[in-house]
């Protein structure tokens, strides 16, 4: 948890300090050095911004008892954690928040077991949370949207002739569906009025797409001690994020010879790529489209009703856009 940044929201501070501690709890697994892994990823320096938007979004209503709103913050970033284990097998990485992945240490074969009991604890939370079922069935169409995203992705690896649009599409389902789930579930449960859950999708796509671009820039420009990953990470694993893609079309023979070498680029190669992508500024146009993406966001939050919590949300996704880890 970011106690820094959370500090600036007292409204929901507590909740996710006491959310850090149920999580740990909740978490329980047979096979301890899989379950250390777990805690420690856990533990590792999440910010929890998805349980604190759900957390935000409940202020609007007070239909929820607080074990309710835990059980259902608790849910999301349990999905959300179960999901980044799959993705580090996807992605053979070797370290995720700084920490050695469970697949690096125990095998592809038990992280994505790892990551399925995830999955399981999360259903468990969605039930403690609600008997409701529309706001299961969210869930589980949510679920749905995020794993259709990752599949995505894949089919988009190492793919030169990646659209803006498809780029899009991708992000929407792998990051920005578990914002606007939090977003949804949080005024749904809390029994928020219909004109701020009607407007919960729309504000928690387009904040997640604005998060997707950010972490796709620190990506080519970010501090590696800041982010805890590897400059250029998703290059070397066929991911061509979005300053490589508003950047290949200024030149596109040039990046074809260094990327139709796929697995087997240089690091040298590598560095070419980011230097191509400095000369065409794909980063000044990603933190661009960031910006466009962000100020949407902030159109529908101040539409919301005034008070604290439309503050406090207008807020939290201003500081999506000086983030730098």
């Amino acid at each position: 948890m970011d106690r820094q940044l959370w500090r600036q929201f007292p409204q929901v501070e507590p909740q996710l300090t006491a959310l850090q501690d149920y999580l740990l709890r909740t978490v329980q697994l047979d096979n301890q050095p899989i379950h250390h892994k777990i805690l420690a990823l856990l533990k590792s320096g999440g910010k929890l911004l998805r349980p604190g938007y759900f957390y935000l979004f409940s202020t609007f209503g007070n239909a929820a008892t607080p074990a309710q709103l835990q059980a259902g913050a608790a849910a999301i970033e349990i999905l959300h954690v179960g999901t980044l284990i799959h993705d580090d097998v996807i992605d053979d990485s070797p370290t995720r928040r700084g920490v050695r992945t469970i697949q690096m240490t125990y095998g592809q074969r038990n992280a994505i077991y790892a990551g399925d009991f995830m999955f399981t604890v999360y259903f468990d939370q969605v039930l403690k949370s609600t008997t409701d079922r529309s706001l299961i069935q969210n869930h589980i169409d949510a679920m749905h949207r995020i794993l259709q995203g990752e599949l995505h992705q894949m089919d988009l690896n190492y793919r030169e002739d990646i659209t803006l649009d498809a780029y899009l599409n991708e992000i929407a389902g792998k990051t920005a569906e578990l914002f606007a789930l939090s977003c949804y579930q949080g005024a749904q449960l809390a029994g928020a009025p219909q004109s701020v859950i009607d407007r919960t999708r729309d504000i928690g796509i387009a904040i997640g797409c604005a998060y997707q671009m950010l972490d796709d820039i620190l990506d080519y420009a970010g501090d590696p001690k800041k982010t805890q990953k590897p400059v250029l990470e998703d290059l070397r694993s066929g991911v061509y994020s979005l300053p490589l893609l508003l950047s290949l079309s200024h030149a596109p023979r040039d990046f074809h010879k260094l990327l139709k070498k796929k697995q087997a680029m240089t690091l040298e190669d590598i560095k070419h790529v980011q230097a191509l992508v400095a000369q065409y500024d794909g980063v000044g146009a990603a933190k661009q489209l960031a910006r466009d993406y962000t100020d949407r966001a902030l159109t529908l939050i101040q539409q919301l009703p005034a008070g604290s919590a439309q503050q406090s949300l207008e807020q939290l996704t201003r500081l999506l856009l000086r983030r730098d880890h």
